[in-house]
This record gives structure tokens, C-alpha cells and sequence, in this order.
């Protein structure tokens, strides 16, 4: 079995987060390239799915978008993460309990890729008045 060597799954967190050519292999120069990519949240994991599997369903819930910039994410050592704070809206109704994240292509539905799913280190209890957040850093995605 063949393994990705760590430069280049360095180049492949950059490709999708920071929007940096992969050169003679990927660029960013579609006629329509992603401008931000999608965190949503999830009550039990997605990965058997698309980015709505088992999304948060709170009132007043949605997917927060970040930039595919350097200042969205810092890719570093084959990591990459979050280098602003995610806020979600505020719960104003229902209540969910969030155990895993997800980072995809669209703001709703589930037509767009879904790139990579985490689960919390701890259950996020979500009710009235609750405003999730990761704080900068807190979302690690690990290209190995």
C-alpha cells in the first residue's frame, strides 16, 4: 500500500483550505472557485453521508462559512485549523446535542462535498440561548 509523503499532504490541505495551486496537478483558476468552505454541526457522525446527516436542527441554526484564505485556516505540518473563531447562530428554540463537526462545500443541502468530519472532544449540550462557538485552533483536520 502506497502513503501520501508529508509534503504532499501538506499541499493538499493548502489546495482546499488556503485556495494554493498544486503545481501541474490542481489549481484554484475555475471559472467559479470556492471562496469559502462550510462548517456544520452534527449530533452523531456524518461520514456515511453527505453534510446534512445528522445536522444540528435547533432553531435558528446554520452552517457558518470561512474564508479559504490563510486568515480562515493555518495549515501547518499536515494539519490544518481554524484561525478564527467559528460562531454559530444562537439557539432560539429546540435543543440538540452537537458530538461531531463537519467541513464542506455549500451553505445548505446536501449536494456538496462533504471534506472532512471531526467529532468533539466533549458533547456540546445546544438549548435556548446557547451560542456555539470553536474557538480559534479548535477544529483540527489532520491530511495524513
Amino acid at each position: 500500500m502506497a502513503g501520501m509523503p508529508a509534503t504532499f499532504a501538506n499541499d493538499i490541505l493548502q489546495l482546499i483550505f488556503n485556495a494554493q495551486a498544486i503545481a501541474n496537478i490542481a489549481d484554484n483558476a475555475g471559472s467559479s472557485p470556492l471562496t469559502n468552505l462550510y462548517v456544520a454541526l452534527h449530533t452523531a457522525d456524518p461520514s456515511s453521508g453527505n453534510q446534512e446527516t445528522s445536522e444540528a436542527t435547533y432553531t435558528g441554526y446554520g452552517r457558518v462559512a470561512v474564508a479559504r484564505t490563510s486568515s480562515g485556516w493555518t495549515v501547518s505540518s499536515n494539519e490544518a485549523e481554524n484561525a478564527v473563531a467559528v460562531t454559530f447562530p444562537a439557539c432560539t428554540g429546540g435543543t440538540n446535542t452537537i458530538t461531531y463537526f463537519s467541513i464542506g462545500t455549500k451553505t445548505t443541502g446536501n449536494t456538496g462535498l462533504l471534506l472532512y468530519v471531526g467529532e468533539l472532544t466533549a458533547s456540546l449540550a445546544v438549548s435556548n440561548g446557547i451560542t456555539p462557538q470553536a474557538a480559534i485552533n479548535a477544529l483540527t483536520v489532520t491530511q495524513a
